[in-house]
């Protein structure tokens, strides 16, 4: 955690670091910075379909989906949008909207149905085929190595992200991945969102592999949440780190690629501007985005989480800080919405943390879209209120965070890794929310077809 005199000169030079665009009217590419780059995301997860193909085997998301109770609308994805078979068509409409580039995530499963030993054959062909189709429309992959299908056999075998063998077998996955596909990949995307894998996964059990200990184990089976999600992201620090040190040793300098990690970041603001809310605003963050950026910029936790979580949070050694510490080209920023933060400190507080024992009881702090009086801190869009900082459609506060966020980023870098230079652009347009709706609703997609396994 910074110093607030820290804080106040990071967010005075960002403001100068940072060139800023803004625009009322109707934007094209013009308004954009040259080498701006316009793409989409999946993951292969939710859009490749094809579970039992081509000797894919089965993901912890595959046995969660099928779990009944878990998925409200009692969905899975064993067809999804079929992406598996149709990537011909779903490419030729990203090159129709002028994409540059698209990000997707390989299957691990697909790679290695039993998570290690023998290769899947059919899986490598599929990807050779797919980054094939997209290069030759001048379409730039964009490849995440984890988007939360690991392998059921790994789970099983060990409980996966619980054990320190996973750091040895998702190393081994990852260099199979550069050694196959680095020749034309030159972006890489080592997690997707570990913070989400970790508590969500692995502290509330909503998502898979549905483990937790909250309410007396009401909701989950087996898991601690006191334990488990420093655990799961600790070993996915480690992980992210052996790959990037792999890939900068054996592969970098040959297939002059990138490697970098994307992380979920949520927005917190003190419910009201006393120091308890002020402060547990930035404990939400260091429980949040610090959890991940601090150890790979700084080489350690959050001091906040350190004093607060104690001998439950493991420790770097001084082997795991120089693996862990500077290990990426690139940060990814997924962010969604803001919440307001409060203090839990109290005997409420108390309370929660005897019935959740959990790291939302370890933070102090307790996160809701909404503040006095139940207002949603911004518009409700679907199942979110979408907020970044007071609103994100109408106003260009937003613009603050995120240059306060990269600001952080950039000049923490510059100050430990001497050699990191480079600049950001930022372009914010006012849209409202119902010219963006019309711009979806004109966007042309392809329908599913439902009779593939």
């Amino acid at each position: 955690m910074l110093p607030r005199g820290g804080r106040i000169a990071i967010l005075i030079a960002v403001l100068v670091a940072f060139e800023i665009q803004t625009s009322s009217s109707q934007i094209n590419r013009a308004s954009f910075p040259k080498g701006f780059v316009f793409g989409t995301a999946s993951s292969a997860f939710q859009y490749e379909g094809a579970v039992k193909a081509d000797g894919r085997g089965p993901s912890v998301w595959d046995a969660f989906s099928h779990t009944f109770g878990k998925i409200i609308d009692f969905s899975n994805a064993d067809v999804a949008v079929d992406q598996y078979h149709h990537f011909d068509e779903d490419i030729k409409l990203m090159k129709d909207m002028g994409m540059d580039a698209y990000r997707f995530s390989i299957s691990w499963p697909r790679i290695y149905p039993n998570g290690t030993g023998k290769i899947n054959q059919a899986g490598v062909d599929h990807y050779n085929k797919f980054i094939n189709a997209l290069l030759a429309q001048g379409i730039e992959p964009y490849v995440t190595l984890y988007h939360w299908d690991l392998p059921q056999a790994l789970h099983d075998r060990y409980n996966g992200w619980l054990s320190p063998q996973i750091i040895e077998d998702f190393a081994t996955f990852a260099e199979t991945c550069f050694e196959i596909y680095g020749d034309r990949v030159k972006h890489w995307i080592t997690f997707n969102e570990p913070h989400t894998v970790a508590i969500q996964g692995y502290d509330v059990g909503l998502q898979a592999p549905g483990r937790c200990s909250i309410f007396l184990h009401l909701f989950c089976r087996a898991g601690n949440s006191a334990t488990e999600p420093y655990i799961v992201a600790h070993n996915i620090l480690l992980s992210h780190g052996t790959v990037a040190d792999i890939y900068r040793k054996k592969y970098k300098a040959k297939q002059r690629g990138s490697l970098g990690i994307s992380l979920d970041v949520i927005w917190f603001e003190p419910a009201t501007n006393t120091t308890n809310d002020i402060e547990a605003a930035q404990r939400a963050q260091d429980f949040q985005l610090g959890w991940f950026i601090e150890p790979l910029i700084l080489g350690n936790y959050p001091i906040t989480m350190r004093n607060r979580v104690g001998d439950r949070l493991p420790n770097f050694t001084e082997n795991d800080v120089a693996l862990v510490k500077g290990s990426f080209d690139f940060v990814g920023i997924n962010h969604y919405t803001t919440f307001y933060a409060r203090s839990s400190d109290s005997l409420f507080g108390d309370l929660i943390g005897k019935v959740l024992n959990d790291s939302l009881a370890d933070s102090g702090a307790i996160t809701l879209p909404f503040g006095e009086h139940l207002k949603p801190i911004g518009d409700r869009f679907h199942w979110i209120s979408v907020c970044l900082v007071r609103s994100l459609i109408h106003t260009n506060a937003s613009l603050y965070f995120l240059a306060a966020l990269l600001g952080l980023v950039f000049l923490t870098l510059h100050h430990h890794l001497p050699k990191t230079a480079g600049k950001f652009y930022m372009v914010v347009h006012s849209t409202s929310r119902d010219e963006k709706l019309n711009e979806l609703h004109q966007a042309k997609v392809r329908k599913p077809s439902r009779h593939h396994n």
